[in-house]
């Protein structure tokens, strides 16, 4: 039975080639944004983070999952480096040693948003009460299966030697 090698890579993840690559790309795009190299309003003033960069498998593409500081005006944020992509790229070309400068396209992380999410939902008075209420319960199952278990089974063996 042939093997279908065209889905294999894909249900894999990605290859060590392209993390080495999305690092580098990672990199090289925190200096150009680090110097202010990008002339655009919404971008003056406001670091952005840039968290993950997944080439693609051919490394002709590359999408940049990126956060300004704090989180206000992502979309504006994210805009403005789409329109200037262009110049970035040709700035990241100076930096980075591949035969070909992917084209990058720019896409708001919204994991922290998500991360602050699951934390206020944990840190919420209705989860407490469920943390704590199982607690107690299994405790006491714990103790009352614990204590009669053992003892039955000890006060067999006891008899039988």
């Amino acid at each position: 039975m042939p093997r279908n090698h065209a889905a294999s890579p894909r249900a894999r993840g990605p290859s060590q080639r392209q993390l080495r690559v999305g690092e580098m790309l990672r990199h090289a795009l925190s200096d150009i944004l680090m110097r202010g190299e990008v002339r655009d309003p919404d971008l003056d003033g406001v670091p952005v983070t840039v968290t993950q960069v997944i080439p693609s498998p051919d490394m002709r593409h590359a999408t940049v999952f990126c956060e300004p500081l704090g989180g206000r005006n992502a979309p504006g944020v994210v805009a403005a480096l789409n329109r200037h992509r262009g110049f970035i790229r040709g700035q990241m070309g100076k930096l980075i040693a591949l035969k070909f400068t992917p084209d990058l396209r720019f896409v708001e992380d919204t994991s922290f948003a998500e991360a602050e999410k699951i934390e206020t939902l944990l840190k919420s008075s209705r989860v407490q009460r469920d943390l704590a209420a199982p607690a107690g319960n299994d405790a006491d199952n714990d103790a009352d299966n614990d204590g009669g278990d053992d003892g039955d089974a000890d006060e067999e063996g006891g008899d039988g030697a």
